[in-house]
């Protein structure tokens, strides 16, 4: 769970640093981080996008019709039918096959997959554990593999849960490394020419200075994107992420468009900070399911909203009993599922 161009560009490049950092002091050198060049038009936004077959609520679906839970498999059904995101969280031997495989899937479907890129440097943060590719040189390497596994065929890609807010908040060792390397993977990603990507910008309980992340945005590599994503893996109800979205989008231009994550934000946030003694923000009771993914918002400079975090996967091991990160949770699931709209 993520929490609760240079003169033009020597001016705008301290004026920006000076934004992020709060102070006057001079940054070290570093070695430039490689980029590669972005000259693209963006791929149309996706009439359908793909229900994974193989999906978690699938086979749990199958489990309980044959152990006589009929009315729960029904219910479960509310997941199993509706598309959601894969993750990419490293292992670079195998991320292209990945990647290609669940792509041809989704194109024998003719539907548009979305994919998740998970696997910065420090990602998290340290919240649920370590995590993350070893360097920036293994990431760039990452990023190019996903990259090609992509092979032409559409895709949306969300870029980073958390990565922006977490730069911006400075819980990384390196800021600047850490926005480059966003940069370059929109860069690289984009270029495929064949995928739409949002960079991730948090949520609105997040950074409440919207101006100050719109200035991190900029520096990863926003204007080379689609546009940013919002409220991944959390529960903000979707017209506070709008009315957020304008105002990180009103701070870029006015013209950048967004994308929402509504997988369990039915019910928004719950009313508290913690749930016996642990973060709200982790595995919080009484969620339910919110709109289904789509391109049809009806929405002003909302692209889709879209089921990026798997509704029924931890949080995180928050209290005795909960599964750790990313794992399944079959009656977590049901819940959020039988108390959506």
């Amino acid at each position: 769970m993520l929490r609760s161009s240079r003169r033009p560009a020597l001016v705008a490049g301290i004026a920006l640093t000076l934004l992020l950092t709060g102070c006057g002091d001079e940054a070290p050198e570093r070695p430039p981080t490689e980029t590669v060049s972005a000259d693209r038009s963006s791929p149309p936004l996706p009439p359908t996008f793909y229900v994974d077959p193989r999906g978690a609520a699938s086979w749990q679906v199958t489990e309980w019709a044959q152990e006589g839970r009929a009315e729960d498999a029904a219910t479960l059904r509310r997941i199993s039918t509706r598309p959601t995101a894969r993750w990419l969280v490293g292992d670079s031997a195998t991320v292209t096959e990945e990647v290609s495989e669940f792509l041809a899937g989704a194109s024998r479907s003719g539907q548009t997959p979305v994919l998740v890129t998970h696997n910065l440097p420090q990602r998290d943060c340290g919240r649920q554990g370590q995590g993350g590719a070893e360097s920036a040189g293994a990431y760039q390497d990452w990023i190019r593999r996903v990259a090609a596994g992509v092979q032409g065929r559409p895709v949306t890609i969300v870029v980073e849960p958390g990565a922006v807010p977490d730069a911006v908040d400075r819980c990384v060792d390196d800021v600047d490394e850490r926005l480059d390397l966003l940069r370059d993977a929109v860069t690289v990603l984009g270029s495929t020419g064949s995928a739409r990507v949002y960079l991730d910008a948090g949520h609105p309980g997040w950074i409440t200075d919207g101006a100050r992340l719109a200035a991190a945005l900029r520096r990863a590599g926003v204007a080379e994107a689609d546009g940013f994503a919002l409220n991944v893996a959390n529960f903000v109800g979707t017209p506070q992420n709008v009315t957020y979205g304008h105002e990180i989008s009103d701070a870029l231009g006015g013209t950048t468009t967004f994308v929402i994550d509504t997988s369990r934000n039915g019910r928004g946030r719950y009313p508290g900070e913690t749930v016996r003694s642990a973060p709200s923000w982790c595995n919080p009771p009484g969620r339910a399911l919110g709109a289904d993914p789509t391109t049809d918002t009806g929405l002003e400079r909302v692209d889709a909203l879209l089921w990026v975090k798997y509704p029924g996967e931890s949080d995180g091991a928050c209290r005795p009993g909960e599964p750790e990160s990313g794992a399944w949770w079959p009656e977590y699931a049901l819940g959020l599922a039988r108390r959506a709209g």
